[in-house]
């Protein structure tokens, strides 16, 4: 896993019936993936991030710093 650091949003959507992945510091997309349980969501969204991250040609964003 990268050590780079990237923000992970994971919301409950009613409508779609499973939890939604939403990487903030990459926008082109609002959700990127999604799992039926939380954990299973994490996983995939780290999935995702690792993939993003080992694209060629892509600009890596500057990750934000937490808030908390």
């Amino acid at each position: 896993m990268s050590t780079l650091r990237y923000e992970m949003v994971i919301v409950w959507s009613e409508e779609d019936d499973c939890y939604l992945v939403h990487l903030p510091d990459f926008p082109e997309q609002i959700y990127r993936t999604h799992g039926d349980s939380y954990e299973e969501a994490a996983r995939n969204g780290e999935e995702v991030l690792q993939l993003l991250l080992e694209e060629d040609g892509l600009p890596l964003p500057k990750p934000r710093p937490s808030a908390a």
